[in-house]
């Protein structure tokens, strides 16, 4: 059964446009609290409360979406990966694992559900991290993913808001998982690539930024490079300035960009980050290396303010001019 074919979107390219979900949110932010170090103000990937007395934030996130690719077992550890990235974009470490499962019970068979929550255990146990019961309702449409516990330092958080002036960006995965996701839900094409980068677990990019002295991260899913950074930016106050040339994107990504396969979700991220952008270089005047740039990714990378080793450097940030992005 081809999975993809059972939901209207696929992975994090089905999230809610990023400029409607920050009004929907609004009224929620900069609720007074004396433990919450990381809230919903500037957009991070997880929440962040203190633990008194002994230096310990509690980090809580969640992330589930519809089926990326048509192999359960795979969309299962997909989707593991893509929570457990939020707790290591916090520079955190995963306790505590639940699932959430939405399944048509009477369209497509348990045993297929079986499939998708063995996947997501085989990365919980590569992570380190037990996975303990869930959640699961009768829904319409497939949607599997988890609600994850971390641990990390207090004082040691990675967030949005802590960029420096003259700091690199580094980016520790490819870009090109969402044109490869689209061609291989409207054609039944597999992409080895696209799938073995999603299940890449984020720990060792998120380690390797803690020892650098890192303090600026976020990971790169559903709002495309240019959304997370927009967010990254306005948070620290900064410009962000990319290198076009330096952004490495997975064999095909091209190919499939220019048979048009590209998602409602990849274009929606231009749209909203398309006023803050001066664009430069080849972007100037070639929508497709635009629309690349914004391209919606599944548990895609850490973008980090700093020097990771063996992550590409693609820009940096500098002192907040007209644009909070440029491309070059």
């Amino acid at each position: 059964m081809r999975l993809t074919g059972y939901a209207h979107g696929g992975g994090c390219a089905c999230k809610i446009p990023p400029g409607e979900l920050e009004e929907m949110v609004a009224g929620l932010i900069g609720v007074p609290s004396d433990t919450l170090i990381v809230g919903l103000d500037h957009g991070d990937d997880a929440a962040a409360v203190r633990l008194d007395g002994n230096g310990i934030a509690v980090l809580s996130t969640v992330d589930f979406f519809t089926p990326v690719v048509d192999d359960a077992y795979d969309w299962g550890r997909i989707a593991a990966a893509n929570a457990f990235s939020d707790i290591y974009a916090m520079g955190g470490r995963p306790i505590l694992a639940v699932n959430l499962v939405c399944w048509p019970r009477d369209v497509l068979p348990m045993a297929l559900a079986a499939e998708v929550l063995r996947g997501g255990l085989a990365v919980a146990i590569e992570a380190g991290c037990p996975v303990a019961g869930g959640h699961s309702v009768d829904d319409p449409e497939p949607k599997y993913g988890m609600a994850v516990t971390g641990v990390a330092a207090s004082d040691r958080l990675l967030r949005t808001d802590a960029g420096i002036a003259g700091q690199p960006l580094s980016l520790s995965k490819p870009l090109g998982i969402g044109v490869l996701n689209s061609r291989h839900k409207q054609t039944g094409e597999v992409f080895p690539q696209a799938v073995a980068t999603m299940v890449e677990l984020n720990r060792a990019a998120s380690e390797a930024a803690l020892a650098g002295g890192a303090r600026c991260a976020t990971d790169v899913t559903g709002f495309g490079l240019l959304g997370h950074l927009l967010k990254l930016a306005r948070a620290s106050n900064l410009t962000a300035v990319v290198h076009a040339d330096a952004v490495p994107y997975l064999d095909g990504a091209r190919d499939a960009l220019d048979a048009g396969y590209v998602s409602g979700g990849t274009r929606r991220n231009l749209e909203w980050v398309n006023p803050h952008v001066r664009w430069g270089g080849r972007s100037a005047g070639d929508e497709r290396e635009r629309l690349l740039l914004a391209d919606a990714q599944t548990s895609g990378g850490l973008l980090v303010a700093g020097e990771v080793p063996g992550s590409p450097v693609i820009g940096e940030l500098v002192p907040r001019r007209a644009n909070l992005i440029e491309v070059r």
